[in-house]
């Protein structure tokens, strides 16, 4: 047993000695109760334990044991449809044991010990494996094929595997050297999971949201901050993503927000429908639950078990998409603990080393060639949204964001305000993405989509400069062309940047209708130009019965929508004669 004892507790943090040969985030058992906890410093033999769970109650003295191993997650069949906790603990099975409310000091499995599988192997005895080969497969949900992996720590040749039914923790075959094989393994979460290579961005992460595929495209396996204040519509942009974009798997990190809207989240995801399966959306994803409420240091961990479970399965040759929300309340967790531990603050009281973890964070996206054969590629795309105190997009969390991301969504209150929705300023969201992906849009979609993209954000720049304007001197008093360039860049905020998460037939925008749409809008204002270049005076150029036409085209049903396009075509053409 060991001797080592709680000399001091302040808050999530405690002191621990003599905690002989402890390595850094080794995990810890605290207390008589067993509470989870990671060594954060070590000096000597006295160490010093952020606790992941609540500490109220604890007592100088108390016992701490050492678990040799760091925060770990098992990583196997059965975590599609699961909601966890920071650590890695399925909320489900944490209330069967305690109710509503979580004991400190209550474990559970993150994969169900008692669920059998039906494995059905690739590889046969005698064959040479390495890291990341596929000994077989499992079908975990319907339609989605789980991929038994060698773990990256092992290799030799198999002498045995075998089909059957087992549990996750149940051997499935053995290597030469006597390692046992399983359904499943452990992974350290803070650790990147290892692969072949890294690709390049050639492919876009399609949303289905027309302003960030036409405006500001990431590519798969890129990231995107999203920073907005309270009411820009974050979760609702996230929730549109999880159900429509071009991924695999998603994996939702709620990370520190507000327990009623994390009850809406989970509320919202089983119910939503995958358009693909017509199942739920749950089907295919994870959720990782980290409320205001919990444990600050499980906030802090929560963001690398989401991101571990998303390596996992691109190293299956998914395509896997990561919503945080939000990377400010994690880095408050950094705060908090960073103080508790008598660190030098840096800017607004965040730990100096806040842009180094960040980029390390944001660096575990990306499109890789996975370990192992057979050969296939998978890619994690991280989406983080940013909570900046007051929209205040100067902040430190939302700056060192940028630095990294390839893309920024910002989105403005005052847009919310407006009913604009997404609410995305496209004054200052960008995509360092945009001219990589141009080629594949142009071969893929529409030939001219690179400068249909170009035309348009200058549009809604001279359109901004344009409002200040009037806003001084008056509409009146703007030339003709200016007074025409208001009324198309409102077309185009409308039918094109504009979408109605709620309308079943505009909530998704597949990319020939946001091609088709951003052609029609500009064919109005090309065809409105000629008629003032003609002579006509800009109060006879009447764009309503053509904005009228590309409303209704805008929210049409699919299989109406190449009618309704034709006739915004036809009313387009009529404009000046």
């Amino acid at each position: 047993m060991s001797d080592a004892r709680i000399l001091r507790v302040s808050g999530s943090l405690a002191e621990v000695a003599p905690l002989r040969d402890a390595a850094l985030y080794e995990l810890v058992r605290v207390g008589a109760r067993g509470l989870l906890g990671e060594v954060v410093r070590v000096a000597g033999d006295l160490a010093t334990v952020q606790v992941y769970e609540d500490t109220s109650g604890l007592q100088v003295g108390e016992p701490v044991a050492a678990t040799g191993k760091p925060l770990t997650i098992h990583l196997g069949p059965g975590l599609l449809g699961s909601v966890l906790d920071g650590v890695g603990r399925p909320l489900s099975r944490i209330a069967e044991r305690a109710g509503d409310f979580i004991e400190p000091g209550v474990a559970a499995l993150t994969l169900d010990p008692d669920r059998k599988w039906t494995f059905a192997p690739t590889l046969q005895p005698g064959a040479d494996v390495a890291p990341g080969d596929v000994l077989g497969t499992v079908e975990e949900r319907p339609g989605i094929v789980h991929r038994v992996l060698v773990p990256p720590t092992a290799r030799g040749r198999l002498t045995a595997l075998t089909a059957g039914e087992y549990r996750v923790s149940d051997a499935i075959g053995r290597l030469e050297d006597g390692t046992t094989l399983e359904l499943g393994h452990h992974w350290p979460v803070r650790e990147p999971r290892p692969a072949g290579r890294r690709l390049p961005t050639r492919e876009p992460f399609v949303t289905g949201q027309r302003v960030f595929d036409f405006l500001f495209p990431v590519a798969e396996g890129g990231s995107v901050a999203v920073p907005g204040g309270f009411g820009t519509g974050k979760t609702v942009i996230e929730q549109s993503l999880a159900k429509y974009g071009a991924a695999d798997v998603v994996i939702y990190v709620g990370c520190g927000e507000r327990g009623n809207e994390m009850a809406e989240v989970l509320e919202e995801l089983p119910r939503l429908v995958d358009p693909r399966t017509g199942r739920s959306i749950m089907d295919r994803t994870v959720l990782v639950v980290n409320t205001s409420n919990m444990p600050v240091a499980a906030r802090e961990a929560s963001v690398y078990v989401g991101i571990t479970i998303a390596e996992y399965y691109r190293d299956m040759g998914y395509r896997v998409a990561v919503m945080a929300d939000s990377l400010s309340r994690w880095a408050e967790a950094l705060r908090e603990i960073g103080a508790r531990l008598q660190e030098m603050p840096g800017e607004e009281g965040y730990p100096t080393y806040l842009g180094n973890r960040l980029g390390k964070f944001y660096e575990r996206a990306g499109r890789v060639d996975a370990l192992g054969r057979p050969a296939r590629s998978g890619a994690v795309t991280l989406i983080s949204a940013i909570s900046p105190p007051g929209g205040d997009f100067s902040e430190p969390v939302t700056q060192a964001s940028l630095r990294v991301a390839g893309a920024l969504w910002a989105l403005d209150p005052a847009l919310a305000h407006q009913r604009q929705f997404p609410a995305v300023d496209w004054e200052t969201s960008y995509s360092l993405h945009g001219d990589a992906l141009a080629p594949w849009f142009a071969e893929h979609v529409g030939g001219d989509w690179p400068e249909l993209r170009r035309d348009t954000l200058a549009l809604m720049q001279r359109d901004r400069e344009l409002r200040d304007i009037a806003g001084l001197v008056g509409p009146e008093a703007l030339q003709d062309r200016d007074r025409l360039a208001l009324e198309a860049a409102r077309v185009v905020r409308e039918t094109v940047l504009g979408q109605s998460a709620y309308d079943p037939n505009d909530a998704h925008s597949p990319l020939e209708k946001t091609y088709r749409l951003a052609a029609l809008a500009h064919a109005l204002y090309h065809r409105a130009l000629g008629a003032l270049d003609q002579g006509m005076p800009v109060e006879r150029v009447d764009l309503g019965p053509a904005r009228r036409a590309l409303a209704s085209a805008r929210r049409a049903a699919p299989a109406e929508f190449t009618g309704r396009a034709a006739d915004a075509a036809a009313a387009v053409a009529a404009v000046g004669t």
